[in-house]
């Protein structure tokens, strides 16, 4: 593992995605975050069931978050992108109630978890940032659960390619008109509520349209307005959020 990023120097917080931090805050962050943890693509970061002693920013790589079924089936709840909170649920109650894995290498800033109640006495603001994220992944859900019962299969995987689309850009990742896609076909389906061959003939009939492309773990929007609509999806931007 290499140096220890300070946060001063974070490639993330200086994003237009992200709210600016105050002096004050940033100092407060600084004495906060106890290091990085890196895990390797493949890697659990979190484990359904499980506890956990720190809480996470990730500061680089992209991860899935699943829960188990007792049937043994895996539901994916949700994409995790740089500058996302995992481990909030095992800091408040105590055990992870889904699984996170990592897609690619990803790097974590880590911090304590028994530090979130001297979080909301000692510095309120901060406090108020950690209820906004939590709030923000409610409402994320919220519009993945009416996506699943009111979507078709084909606006079901518009919807979530152009969301995963704007969150990459919005964090700088795009290059030469594509962004980073290691996620597995596999991983939208169980997201989505499909099968892979029908996620797999969706996104071939996506491309023949000239809406999208994925190809050599990338994603090419060729048509955003179009994707966008078809997806039932207004052209706006990514909300400008708080980073911990």
């Amino acid at each position: 593992m290499t140096a220890v990023t300070d946060c001063l120097d974070c490639p993330l917080r200086c994003r237009p995605l992200f709210v600016p931090m105050t002096g004050d805050e940033l100092q407060f962050q600084r004495q906060f975050k106890r290091g990085e943890t890196l895990v390797p693509a493949g890697g659990d970061i979190l484990v359904q069931g499980q506890p956990s002693a720190s809480l996470y920013t990730v500061l680089s790589g992209l991860a899935v978050r699943s829960v188990t079924l007792e049937s043994g089936q895996r539901q994916v709840i949700s994409f995790v992108f740089p500058g996302d909170l995992v481990g909030l649920q095992s800091g408040i109650m105590g055990e992870a109630r889904h699984t996170v894995t990592a897609v690619t290498d990803t790097v974590l800033c880590t911090f304590p978890r028994n530090g979130v109640w001297d979080l909301f006495r000692s510095h309120p603001p901060r406090a108020y940032d950690l209820t906004w994220i939590a709030a923000v992944e409610e409402h994320f859900l919220g519009e993945t659960v009416a996506t699943l019962g009111q979507r078709d299969a084909t606006q079901r995987i518009a919807w979530a390619l152009v969301r995963i689309w704007r969150r990459l850009v919005a964090l700088g990742m795009e290059d030469g008109g594509t962004v980073p896609f290691p996620f597995r076909q596999h991983d939208l389906s169980d997201a989505l509520g499909l099968s892979v061959v029908h996620t797999s003939r969706v996104i071939v009939a996506l491309r023949a349209e000239g809406l999208v492309r994925i190809a050599g773990r990338r994603l090419e929007m060729l048509d955003h307005p179009g994707l966008s609509r078809l997806a039932l999806m207004d052209m706006e931007k990514e909300d400008v959020r708080p980073i911990l």
